[in-house]
């Protein structure tokens, strides 16, 4: 299983209950959440965003060991912007105002589940972070 099968069926479990093995790399809301990352130069870059945007305080808390702040959509527009957006909607098959309300939901848990011990994982152990994941919802 590649990483992005790994992190994609991790992903699934969170999002849609999917089983990993049965296409939870399919899922479209998967699929975005994970284009969003590799857009945004993986987990630390997409924060760095949120950092640039002014959320810092709430991606923090999404990575730390506490409580997840919420989001709201309005502030997701802020951060991804309109141009990144319109694309995840346009993937999604739906309008950018839904996609970022799906997205204000999805993100604090899927940033959280990814940083189980409160920071980063680095680059190498995001693999094992995948692996973790599945062991969680699978076992």
């Amino acid at each position: 299983m590649g990483l992005f099968d790994s992190v994609a069926g991790g992903l699934g479990q969170m999002l849609g209950g999917q089983q990993a093995q049965a296409g939870a790399a399919d899922n479209p809301m998967v699929q975005a959440v994970m284009g969003l990352l590799g857009n945004s130069g993986g987990l630390g870059g997409l924060l760095e965003k949120f950092q640039q945007g002014g959320l810092g305080n709430l991606a923090q808390s999404w990575v730390g060991t506490g409580a997840n702040l919420p989001i709201s959509a309005e502030q997701i527009q802020q951060v991804l912007g309109s141009g990144a957006l319109g694309d995840i909607a346009s993937k999604l098959g739906m309008q950018p105002e839904q996609a970022a309300s799906e997205l204000s939901q999805a993100l604090p848990n899927v940033v959280d589940k990814l940083t189980p011990n409160g920071q980063l994982p680095a680059e190498g152990d995001l693999m094992a972070t995948a692996q973790q994941l599945l062991g969680k919802f699978l076992g």
